[in-house]
């Protein structure tokens, strides 16, 4: 019998053998964001933007801080944004004084 047996190991490749990545290879492609089909300069500066969490002012500092659980819950209660509404009522209150 000349057939192969299903578990012979596949013969190793050595990856030094892969040809060279080219500029030119590249231009031959097809640049996508996402399943939008885009140019180079496109791509490239999609791959340049920074990803994750917006970068913050740099002018707040994280603390820990108890309130009355009323207090807390009304601020919570009108929905996203507010811790900003609370620092904003501080801020006022700080005018005021």
């Amino acid at each position: 019998m000349n057939v192969k047996s299903p578990n012979s190991k596949e013969p190793w490749v050595d990856p030094d053998d892969a040809p060279e990545l080219t500029d030119e290879f590249f231009e031959k492609g097809e640049w996508r964001v996402g399943e939008k089909i885009v140019s180079r300069e496109e791509a490239c500066a999609e791959l340049g933007k920074r990803r994750g969490r917006p970068i913050g002012s740099g002018t707040k500092v994280s603390t820990t801080i108890r309130f009355d659980a009323d207090v807390l819950e009304a601020f919570k209660a009108t929905g996203a944004g507010w811790q900003t509404r609370m620092n904003d009522v501080l801020r006022e209150w700080l005018k005021s004084r």
